[in-house]
């Protein structure tokens, strides 16, 4: 019965031939896809041109065994589901839908790596700060660095990819992405806590600017009471001087005045 079953499930295929055009599909390892096209009634799906499961009378019938578990197809909407994907189950896929919506579609898969979750790492500059985006795979993942919508940096099969944020773009939105064609995974990223190195420059930089608005001030003052204080001991000398020298004046004319003459 299954031998017959087989062979009636071959002749099927060879009569509907017909192909149209392949429509690409992307997915992650362990992930799942779903065909986006019904069987809702008669028909099959391939793998590389070789029937894996079947529809008949609204159930399902799995062909191959290595797809048990791994195949669902849901009566209701009539999609195949495909889950625990590995990297060789890319490849082209065909529903033939023999009867209600009948159509004969192809599809590509392609299974790719599970991206890498990006790690950023900082690095203090004298004005500026470094940022250094990195994944442990870098096989078919493209970096990207956003400033906001806009991409500032980009590189594909690198492990890592830097960008230098000046000052005065510190308060601006930053993100990190890691992405294939099948998924994206991001790290946003704030500048004012990556650098805390920066930021405590500039704190340092106001405190020593404040430091000597209060410091020149103060000693333009104290040179000024320093000065005044010389002028006021220097004016008291003279005075005293001056006094000192009319007493002795006097005296001597009165010495000169008492000689005989």
């Amino acid at each position: 019965m299954e031998l017959h079953m087989k062979i009636i499930i071959f002749f099927i295929v060879i009569i509907s031939s017909d192909t149209e055009e392949v429509k690409g599909l992307t997915a992650t390892e362990g992930g799942s896809i779903t065909l986006p096209d019904p069987v809702l009634e008669l028909g099959f799906i391939l793998y590389r041109s070789k029937t894996i499961a079947m529809v008949t009378e609204r159930k399902m019938q799995i062909v191959e065994e290595i797809y048990r578990n791994r195949l669902y197809w849901d009566k209701n909407t009539g999609l195949f589901t495909i889950t625990g994907l590995q990297r060789n189950d890319s490849g082209i896929y065909t529903l033939d839908s023999k009867k209600g919506n009948v159509i004969t579609t192809n599809y590509k898969l392609t299974v790719y790596e599970s991206v890498s979750p990006p790690v950023v790492n900082a690095s203090v500059r004298a004005e500026s700060c470094m940022l250094l985006c990195s994944v442990e795979k870098a096989e078919e993942t493209t970096l990207l660095w956003f400033k906001g919508e806009e991409i500032m940096n980009q590189s594909s099969s690198v492990l890592s990819l830097p960008l230098t944020v000046h000052k005065q773009d510190f308060s601006s939105s930053y993100r990190c992405v890691a992405a294939n064609p099948a998924e994206s995974k991001t790290v946003p990223v704030n500048v004012t806590t990556s650098c805390p190195g920066q930021n405590k420059t500039d704190s340092t930089s106001h405190s020593n600017t404040g430091f000597w608005l209060f410091l020149i001030p103060m000693v333009v003052f104290g040179s000024a009471v320093a000065v005044l204080i010389i002028l006021t001991n220097v004016t008291r000398e003279r005075k005293r001087d001056t006094v000192t020298a009319a007493p002795s004046a006097l005296h001597s004319c009165a010495i000169f005045n008492a000689m005989p003459e």
